[in-house]
Parts: structure tokens; sequence; C-alpha cells
């Protein structure tokens, strides 16, 4: 019917497709919005459209390749609609995209702000990459269809992981102002959502890049009128200082849930990724977080197979995952990426060995979480109710990033409800409501 209307309206229409980080899914929300506010229909990607945006990842190899999957996803539902493909992507391979049937412009991280200056030029296989690095804010909105709210503080990174390429898609670290930030929070507020997590590449580096304080910034957020429940997104673990901390654990709307990077447990490979702690650091950060917040779920991404990783050194990585109250598992293999200093070393992992690696991990992960998950069978617990599910419950996630379901015949979408857990199955909590 959407559709229908739409082509009654004569409105333009566009499908956005978001690959990688939240820090992505911030930015294609509000380009999402700017084609709204030009009259375009927004509708789901693979529908045909007049614009095809695609915000793409070029973390690993896989990332590449699904990207130019959806390229081609995108020429096959939209043959006559103008293809865009932006991003981190797109800043490193600009010319292979454009050479993709159907391409017809290739914009870099800054210029993909400017696509309706480049949209109604007719020429296709338009580059259009530079590396001003200026910062431009980004939030979800409204038009992105999306329950919590990412808001973007900064953007690239000054370290200089051995194994990163996003430095050299991203640039150098920059960052919102806390005034900016705030007046950014309040308009998501003031849009009906319910939850803000703060994202970024690098959000530990936001002192650097802003000349003030990261937990300065959270403060005035979390003082946001209307604002219910708060996170932050990825932190490297060598910049979550004890006054951010003590923050954090002072208001009640912050939530038990927190990534942090680890990438390995062997402090070998951490020297050779040039990672900016060691295990130890990375246990202690882990206690103090644990001492302000009991109950939180933690996320950790690692990399296994990273060149010369032994399996002793793999298993240190087991090892450190076992001992540690991580519940989210997000586990790549290595992958080689041009310009880094590490796809220039010696003794490259089999591509069989990282496979057998990364499943080991992902079986181990799927455990713990289940085993976190049955802890909560019993308590309750506050979830930010999302969408129906296919069995027609409504899902949500709790404080600690449990995903929970309960029957109701009410219309839950954009609620937080008090849940007391009642049981498990198949990895999914259910419960039942209480308030």
């Amino acid at each position: 019917m959407e559709n229908i209307e739409a082509n009654l309206n004569n409105n333009k229409r566009v499908a956005l497709h978001t690959l990688g980080c939240r820090l992505n899914l911030s930015e294609t929300g509000s380009i999402a919005q700017g084609f709204k506010d030009r009259g375009y229909d927004i509708v789901e990607f693979g529908q045909a459209a007049d614009v095809v945006f695609i915000n793409t990842c070029t973390v690993t190899d896989a990332a590449d390749s699904t990207c130019r999957n959806l390229i081609r996803k995108a020429h096959g539902s939209s043959p006559e609609g103008k293809i865009v493909v932006a991003g981190c992507y797109a800043q490193m391979e600009p010319e292979k995209i454009a050479g993709m049937q159907g391409v017809d412009l290739v914009l870099g991280n800054s210029e993909k702000y400017k696509v309706f200056d480049y949209l109604d030029e007719e020429e296709t296989n338009q580059i259009h990459v530079d590396k001003t690095w200026e910062f431009f804010s980004a939030a979800t909105t409204s038009a992105d269809s999306h329950t919590r709210a990412f808001l973007k503080i900064q953007d690239g990174c000054n370290y200089v992981c051995s194994f990163c390429i996003i430095p050299f898609a991203r640039g150098r670290s920059r960052a919102i102002s806390v005034e900016d930030a705030v007046i950014e929070a309040k308009k998501l507020v003031s849009q009906g959502f319910k939850e803000i997590v703060l994202t970024g590449v690098n959000i530990g580096e936001y002192e650097q890049a802003s000349g003030e304080k990261l937990h300065h910034l959270v403060e005035k957020v979390l003082a946001v009128e209307g604002l219910e429940r708060f996170r932050l997104s990825s932190v490297e673990p060598n910049t979550i200082t004890d006054e951010l901390l003590d923050v954090l654990k002072a208001s009640p709307k912050v939530l038990d849930h927190f990534h942090i990077p680890l990438q390995s447990g062997s402090d070998e490979i951490l020297k050779a990724m040039r990672r900016k702690y060691t295990t130890a650091d990375y246990k202690k950060i882990v206690g103090k977080i644990m001492a302000a917040f009991p109950n939180a779920g933690i996320g950790a991404d690692v990399i296994v197979g990273f060149p010369g990783e032994t399996q002793e050194q793999f298993d240190a990585t087991f090892n450190l995952l076992k001992e540690l109250p991580i519940t989210h598992f997000h586990v790549f293999p290595y992958s080689k990426r041009k310009n880094t200093s590490a796809a220039k070393l010696d003794n490259h992992i089999h591509s069989a060995v990282k496979k057998d690696r990364v499943r080991s991990l992902l079986m181990f992960g799927e455990a713990k979480l289940n085993l976190f998950s049955e802890d909560q069978v019993g308590t309750k617990t506050k979830v930010l109710f999302e969408r129906r599910n296919k069995a027609g419950n409504f899902e949500g996630y709790s404080s600690n990033y449990v995903r929970v379901q309960v029957e109701s015949d009410q219309d839950l979408s954009n609620l937080e409800r008090v849940v007391l857990i009642t049981s498990m199955d198949n990895g999914k909590l259910s419960g039942q409501l209480i308030q």
C-alpha cells in the first residue's frame, strides 16, 4: 500500500542500507532524514527505488565482499534508479566500486553528507572522495525506524593498530563539543527516543579530540529531561577512567551493558597489534566495571589468527575469555588490509585454522551467553520493547542487553516496562509484564 501511495503522490523513493558499526547507523539516520525532508518516501532495501544509498564498511575482506553483493542486489531491484555507494569501503576503493555495473555515485566519508549536492548531476560513475576530515554530526532520526538512538560524538582515530584500516578510511580523531552534543540529545528525546547510545570510532579519544572531558559530556547528556536509558558504544579499555565510571554509576539511566574491545588474550599478540594495554590492564578495568555494575553484560571484540598467532597464544585468549565475565563475544578472523603494517608480517595463518578458531570461540561465547541469560530467570528487569516477533510476542532488550519476549495484546513499541523473567527457551528469555 505504501508503494502504491508513493506512486500516486509522485514522490521519489529511496532505499537505504547500512553495513558495519553503530557510527554508520547514526550517519545513515541523519542522511535518511535529509531524504525525507526533501520529499522522498523511504522504502525497504530491495524494493524498487529512485535512489539506493549504501553506507559501507571495510573493516574486513568479508565486509568488502558483502558491500559488493549489496551493490549487485541494488542494481537488480532498481535498474533505473541511481545507486550511491558511500562510507569506508567507498573511501578506500572508489575506482573499483565505480567500475561495478549500476553504480552512479561514489562518496567518501566526508562527501556522503553532501549527497544531495550530487544527486541531480547526470554524469554516472562519479567519484567524490577527499580527506578534508571535517566533523559532521549525526544521529538516528525518526526516518530511520530504530528504537534506540545512536548519537555520534567522535570520528576518526589517532591509534595505529597494526591490523586496522579504519584510520585510513576515517582520518584523524575529531569530535563534537559538549554543548552541541547536548543539543543533539535533546532533539533525539523530543523525537520520542527513550534510549541514547553515544558512538564514534574511538570515543575514548574524546578529550584529545575536543579538549573537553568525556565524563563531563556524559554527565550533561544524562541530565537531559525525558531521557530514560543511556549507554556507551565500544570504549577502548585504556580510556575508561575512574571519573567516567563514577558518573555512570551515579545515574539510574545508565544501562549495565558495556562493550570493551579485547582483540587478544596474549600480551605478545597485543604488542604486535600495537594495542595500548596488557591483559592485566584489561582484567583490571573489567573488574572495576563489575564492581560498579554487578549484573553487567560485557561484550568484547576478538581477532583470531593474527599473523604468527600460535596455538598457545590462541589458548591464552580462550582461557582469558573463560576467566572473565564476558557475555557477548564478537569474534573475527584476522583480515589482511591494504596499507596496514600487519599485512606485511610473515607467518600468516591459514584460513582453515582461522575458521576453526573462530568457530571454537563463537560456540564458547554462545554457551556463556546462555548461562548469563539463565541466571536472570526469576529476576526483574526493565525492557525497552521494539517490535513483535514472528511468534506474535513483543521483543526488546534488558538493561544488560539480553533479548526478552513477552505476550501482550498492547502495542509496546518504544515503551520501557518492568518484566519478570520466567523462563529461557532456545537462548531467548521470556517474561511477564509487571508494570
